[in-house]
């Protein structure tokens, strides 16, 4: 059994001056104090990659700046499912009996320590080098031929994929030291400008600075505990040109992996972590989890379903859409929520009723990468 103990994220946006070993030192001090655990006692050290800092060995190098002499140490990466990877290979390093208290964390000055062109450039590697890669094409543009494809199969709307980003938008605002706070409506999602069609500008992600870290251990600690219960991950394809028809087939399989492990159905959760870099990635995610209908997510957004007083809180923090997006800390805010939710210190977002399952699902590449965590609050 593996207990995550304590999780915890720095605020996101711009923080001038910040850098990738400052932001993991910031989110590690905030989570080992919450853990109420010495720099001493943590035994394994799982790290992030970080695109404005792309050093050989981060893992070594942060243990060393942050005063660290782990029995284990590893670097991870796995694009967006990288935070939820790193979580689950904390819980297989504690169940084994490995490490007692592994610390996962991840920083990037991503908004203020590259150009625009620069983080252009470099995500787009996940393009297929002879078949994509030479169109120009994006990562923008990859999530814009999948949500083509979803609102051709489907009979959802662009305004359905507007209302998870007013959705987002509205949990943020509830959110302190979240990147983007401004209210948005609907129209005003349709009105930004085309990043690459069916897109627009506020169906993305920002551009984030920030950094996050979790605790991983064999004891629950003080307080309310949560328990890792279900952890597994798919694989289906790293290019789009080379994906499988079912393009969220690895959401579909890792999902039922670890609800299998967890012994539990959907119908169990009261809470919903769930990766969201485009308001496409959202829907299809949630609806391979089979938490909506197919072509329903936005619906189901609008009608309520998601909100903090909802029957499925969903991202109550403001998801990748709107708290913002880091690289690798930016998921790891989504299980920040989890455990502020599930130990009831969400503070003014607090949903009504504290849930005592919650899932989170972390998804890499163009949907390629899969990984999917179940917590269970403990009495």
């Amino acid at each position: 059994m593996s207990w995550l103990r304590a999780a915890r994220s720095t605020p996101f946006g711009r923080l001038d001056g910040a850098d990738p070993l400052s932001l993991m030192s910031d989110a590690a001090s905030l989570a080992l104090a919450d853990a109420g655990l010495a720099r001493t006692e943590v035994d394994g050290l799982i790290c992030g990659y970080a695109t404005t800092l792309p050093h050989l060995m981060l893992a070594t190098l942060f243990a060393e700046h942050f005063g660290l002499a782990p029995d284990y140490a590893h670097g991870i990466q796995m694009g967006g499912a990288t935070g939820a990877g790193m979580v689950h290979l904390a819980h297989v390093l504690v169940t084994s009996g490995t490490c007692r208290n592994v610390l996962v964390v991840a920083g990037e000055n991503r908004l203020t320590g590259q150009s625009r062109d620069t983080s252009v450039q470099t995500l787009a590697q996940v393009g297929h080098p002879t078949a994509e890669v030479p169109t120009g094409a994006t990562v923008p543009a990859y999530y814009a031929l999948a949500a083509a494809r979803y609102l051709h199969e489907t009979d959802a709307s662009a305004r359905d994929l507007a209302a998870l980003a007013v959705q987002m938008r509205r949990h943020a605002a509830q959110t302190p030291g979240a990147h983007l706070t401004a209210p948005i409506s609907v129209a005003d999602v349709l009105a930004s400008r085309p990043v690459a069609e069916p897109l627009k500008l506020l169906d993305c992600c920002p551009i984030s600075d920030g950094g996050a870290a979790v605790v991983v251990s064999a004891a629950p600690g003080a307080g309310a505990g949560l328990r890792i219960t279900g952890a597994a991950q798919a694989h289906t394809h790293q290019h789009l040109s080379e994906a499988p028809d079912d393009l969220a087939l690895g959401a579909r399989r890792s999902s039922t992996l670890a609800l299998a492990q967890a012994g539990i159905g959907t119908v169990d959760l009261g809470y919903l972590a769930i990766y969201d870099s485009f308001t496409i990635t959202l829907a299809l995610l949630l609806e391979a989890l089979e938490i909506s209908a197919p072509g329903q997510a936005g619906r189901d957004a609008a009608a309520g379903r998601f909100d903090a007083a909802g029957a499925l809180p969903l991202n109550t923090h403001g998801g990748l859409l709107s708290h913002g997006h880091c690289g690798v800390a930016g998921a790891m805010a989504h299980l920040a929520e989890v455990h502020a939710q599930m130990t009831g210190r969400a503070g003014a977002r607090q949903i009504p009723r504290p849930p005592v399952h919650a899932l989170m699902h972390g998804d890499g590449g163009v949907l390629s990468a899969h990984v999917t965590l179940v917590m269970e609050r403990a009495a």
